[in-house]
């Protein structure tokens, strides 16, 4: 687990970045774990009143290690469904977290990677990164963000993204209000470092946690039972045959015929 993120802290703004640029960021068990480990000390932390997540590599997140899923699926269901609510953990906890958090997206977010901007109270973008909930091209179901997803954007627009699993430009997800800004990729870091120095000069820390607090309380418990709902969905779609044959195929580098 160690170094697959890494931490600071400066001018009361926690950053947390995402480690495996080798592997497209992508979610493991050991990165889910360590962004919740981290979260948890700034939560605590006086020293923080802002939270950055931001990420190493070309890509922000490419969503779940599939590696990792296809051993998944060999694994008992108890054993599928506490990994499935070790990810709801980490989404909920971003979403309902007492500080505000900010993405800076330096490229692609998919899938779960997706679903991470999503949870994030704000979030900027280079215009070249694209955005997309792509499970339903792997056999896959995009079951837990899609529970945050119509919270954010509406049903009928969180439908359209998640059933046909297709890309779109930083543009067009700030225009559906996935994300906040787009910005040039030379002035995206100092874009949200100033941002949040904004937020933390201007803004009462404790107004911030409250209204937030507030916004999540609307719709609190149908959120709690989709989500458990949503984890049980996701454990039991990594044992289906549509998910074996497309995760197979992916990490094969083939063609899936559906």
């Amino acid at each position: 687990m160690e170094n697959v993120v890494l931490k600071s802290i400066e001018n009361r703004i926690g950053t947390i970045t995402l480690n495996r640029p080798e592997k497209r960021n992508a979610m493991s068990q050991d990165l889910v774990r360590a962004l919740l480990e981290v979260l948890d000390e700034f939560e605590q932390d006086t020293a923080v009143k802002i939270v950055r997540i931001r990420a190493e590599g070309k890509a922000f997140c490419a969503g779940a290690d599939l590696g990792y899923l296809q051993k998944l699926q060999q694994f008992s269901e108890e054993e599928n469904l506490a990994d499935s609510r070790q990810l709801m953990s980490l989404f909920n906890r971003i979403y309902e977290f007492p500080k505000v958090v900010i993405a800076e997206i330096q490229g692609h977010a998919l899938a779960g990677g997706c679903g991470l901007v999503t949870v994030c109270d704000f979030a900027f973008s280079v215009p070249e990164a694209l955005f997309g909930y792509t499970e339903v091209r792997i056999g896959f179901i995009p079951a837990l963000v899609s529970v945050f997803l119509q919270e954010q954007i509406g049903a009928s627009r969180a439908q359209e993204l998640l059933l046909s699993g297709e890309l779109i430009s930083a543009s067009k997800a700030a225009e559906l209000g996935l994300i906040t800004s787009v910005v040039p990729s030379d002035f995206l870091e100092k874009s949200v470092l100033d941002f949040a120095i904004k937020l933390t000069n201007q803004n009462s820390g404790n107004s911030m946690t409250e209204t937030k607090a507030l916004l999540r309380s609307f719709h609190a418990k149908e959120r709690k039972l989709a989500l458990d709902y949503a984890a049980e969905v996701n454990a039991k779609a990594r044992s289906h045959a549509d998910c074996k044959k497309g995760i197979a195929s992916f990490l094969n580098k083939e063609t899936i015929n559906w």
